[in-house]
């Protein structure tokens, strides 16, 4: 591992950006969407850059760089298309030790900038060392795609409970399995499909000690064609939190094998040589599953609705 990730707290520090361009503006919105004081140097700073910087409370200099920029600021960023001014600033900054990101430069950094997922408090960074920018890019898309906004809520919600709760469980293993069993159960459930209040409720009814409720839960999850890559983030969580999972003919193992490995699996399909269940039979197994306090996931081949009777199961339910 060549860079360690860290996460650095900017709030009212200042940044010197050398650079009065477009990269230098895409950097400062980083930089400012994290709260720091913005100090960029530039013979010329485009207008949106200018915003961005009186915005920040920071200031601008209307000339060239001077190693005296370096002053007082936390984090230095060469942002210009001129090599050896950027080779510059990153050996001022080496011998002050102050961080040091020049853009496009992996050799001339003592930091990087990864592929940022934001879904505040909760942060996600993919970077490939300078290596593979594109390719962390391109990850990075698939995990907003994956991870929908629900979870910086979900996150939010756990911070402002988290001093209760580590005053309720002074041991961290008792705190670690207490938010497990949180962020694995109907709490986060609710929280995820937009039901914060009723997220809240049963999050403070579980720190107060009250039982949860014996009222169990069925999803119906279509598999799709028999592809992993094409499961939608939900599916694979509620396939992986399952207590028991009921599947049909038409999945695929290998969508199979991402379930909950301790789930109970129930096929409800038809072999050759088998009779099928009966459908009104699935319906019943179902709610009994469900009136047993049980996590339940129906899992059907292509889509439940189509040739699926995912209509059927949901009515009887």
């Amino acid at each position: 591992m060549e860079f360690l990730p860290l996460f650095h707290n900017l709030r009212g520090s200042r940044v010197l950006v050398v650079g009065g361009g477009e990269i230098a503006l895409r950097k400062s919105r980083l930089i400012a969407d994290a709260g720091a004081v913005l100090r960029v140097v530039a013979p010329e700073i485009e207008a949106q850059l200018s915003e961005l910087v009186v915005q920040s409370g920071g200031e601008m200099i209307l000339r060239g760089y001077s190693e005296s920029d370096l002053d007082g600021c936390v984090l230095i960023i060469a942002a210009t298309d001129d090599e050896p001014l950027n080779a510059q600033v990153s050996h001022d900054a080496r011998l002050r030790c102050v961080p040091v990101n020049v853009v496009d430069a992996p050799a001339l950094c003592t930091v990087i900038f990864p592929a940022i997922v934001d879904r505040s408090p909760l942060v996600i960074a993919v970077s490939s060392g300078g290596d593979a920018p594109v390719l962390a890019r391109l990850i990075r898309a698939k995990l907003e795609t994956w991870i929908p906004s629900t979870y910086g809520q979900l996150a939010g919600l756990a911070a402002r409970f988290r001093n209760q709760v580590k005053g309720l469980f002074p041991n961290v293993q008792q705190r670690r399995a207490f938010w497990e069993d949180v962020f694995q159960g109907a709490i986060a459930d609710r929280q995820l499909a937009g039901q914060g209040a009723e997220a809240e409720r049963l999050l403070i009814a579980k720190i107060a000690g009250e039982p949860p409720p014996e009222t169990g839960e069925v999803y119906l999850v279509g598999a799709g064609p028999g592809d992993p890559d094409l499961l939608t983030f939900r599916a694979l969580r509620l396939m992986q939190q399952a207590d028991v999972v009921l599947y049909d003919r038409l999945v695929a193992p290998t969508i199979l094998d991402l379930c909950r490995r301790d789930a109970e699996r129930v096929y409800v399909g038809k072999r050759r040589a088998e009779h099928a269940v009966p459908q009104e039979q699935i319906n019943q197994q179902l709610v009994a599953l469900a009136k047993q306090g049980k996590r339940v996931v129906r899992l059907k081949g292509g889509d439940p609705f189509i040739f699926g009777r995912g209509g059927e199961e949901i009515e009887e339910l």
